[in-house]
């Protein structure tokens, strides 16, 4: 009878977590069927936005670069000659139906962490439940601050080089449709997920994997791979660098302050706790 019991308990888990992944699948697909009907408007206001020359980033950076007399790209910008590419029958159609599912998944996160919160909180104790609070404000945040970084700071840096980065002038540079569309997008979602170092430092150090003393050791190890990574996705200059790694440094930081702050409530907890 008890084994019955648990497996109903389990099939009820089961089919809990069918109708979260439903309703999440369904919000994404309502948000992409939005995007996908304003297509036009997307693409000219927010996909195809960094190969407009007169750009809010560039002209920021053109001012911020004079006022330091420094001469800089971002002042003789001119996207005038590069026009993308549709090379297949199917290529329009198939990346703006990619293109809105992406969109629906970024701007559906809020909701897709709420649902995963609802699958989660029934395990959880009061205290745990309590302690948790504002995971879905704090992990949105995050997630959207790193949004707005990638489209306003990394994608018109990185697309300002690429476009313009030549090796001889025997070479033609003239790019697809998707080739563009998929730099933006995978900047969009992979910046964004690595703004959500501090939730996951948080998780890490709830259950051991992590320590404030771990993440302190390694500091330059992670000084290094943030150098490295910014000068990945940036062009190869001092200053486009400086300005990606910065944002990311300040994250390791504060995932650092994070971590200590879980330890000492655990200790706390832990002296809280009767003893036997």
């Amino acid at each position: 009878m008890a084994e019955k019991q648990k497996e109903m308990s389990f099939l009820g888990h089961l089919e809990e977590l069918r109708w979260h992944l439903v309703r999440s699948f369904l919000a994404i697909f309502i948000l992409a069927f939005v995007f996908f009907i304003f297509a036009k408007e997307v693409y000219d206001n927010f996909l195809l936005a960094h190969i407009q020359p007169d750009f809010i980033t560039y002209r920021l950076f053109c001012d911020f670069f004079s006022y330091l007399g420094m001469d800089s790209a971002f002042c003789s910008i001119n996207f005038s000659d590069k026009k993308l590419q549709s090379i297949e029958v199917t290529s329009q159609l198939m990346n703006s139906i990619w293109s809105s599912l992406i969109l629906g998944f970024i701007a559906s996160f809020p909701y897709l962490l709420w649902e995963i919160w609802r699958f989660i909180a029934p395990g959880l104790t009061k205290k745990e439940i309590n302690s948790s609070r504002g995971f879905i404000f704090i992990a949105s945040f995050l997630f959207f601050i790193g949004v707005l970084f990638s489209f306003y700071v990394i994608a018109p840096i990185s697309i300002q080089f690429l476009y313009n980065y030549q090796i001889t002038d025997a070479i033609e540079n003239s790019f697809t449709l998707e080739s563009h569309i998929g730099l933006v997008t995978n900047m969009l979602i992979g910046v964004s997920i690595l703004f959500e170092l501090p939730v996951l430092i948080y998780f890490l150090t709830k259950i051991g994997i992590v320590s404030p003393e771990f993440l302190k050791k390694y500091r330059k190890h992670a000084l290094v791979l943030v150098l490295i990574l910014a000068a990945i996705i940036t062009p190869p200059d001092i200053a486009s660098q400086i300005i990606v790694a910065i944002p990311i440094l300040i994250l390791y930081e504060i995932s650092i302050i994070v971590s200590k702050r879980v330890i000492k409530n655990q200790q706390k907890n832990a002296n809280k706790s009767p003893r036997f």
